[in-house]
């Protein structure tokens, strides 16, 4: 079981920046694919931004060009850089990381960090 732990997280006003961090409890941390995701009350979970194990990165439309995802497999860490929040940047967002081995598919949440940004 890994543990995926979240931090970073507050309020900002529109414009601001934050870096979300999340710590993964594995040794193999460097063969997870690894992404961020948010849920806004009443709305679906969504992408904001993974990063394979071979670092190629992808993001949901709405961040591009603001958002940069990162991963510092040394440290067992992954980040999100969060630049030119809007109100609408306002959810909880979920660290997640996964992998595929033969007979198994690994899939591991956090327990989600409150983002807030205030007009």
């Amino acid at each position: 079981q890994v543990q995926l732990v979240e931090s970073g997280g507050g309020l900002v006003q529109a414009g601001g920046s934050l870096r979300l961090s999340c710590a993964a409890s594995t040794s193999i941390f460097s063969i997870y694919d690894m992404g961020w995701y948010r849920q806004a009350p009443g709305k679906q979970r969504e992408l904001v931004a993974g990063i394979s194990s071979g670092g190629t990165t992808n993001y949901g439309d709405s961040v591009k060009g603001r958002f940069t995802i990162s991963r510092d497999n040394a440290k067992n860490t992954v980040y999100l850089q969060m630049n030119s929040l809007k109100p609408e940047d306002t959810a909880v967002y979920y660290c997640n990381g996964k992998r595929s081995s033969k007979h198994s598919f690994y899939n591991y949440w956090g327990q989600g960090t409150q983002v807030t940004v205030s007009s």
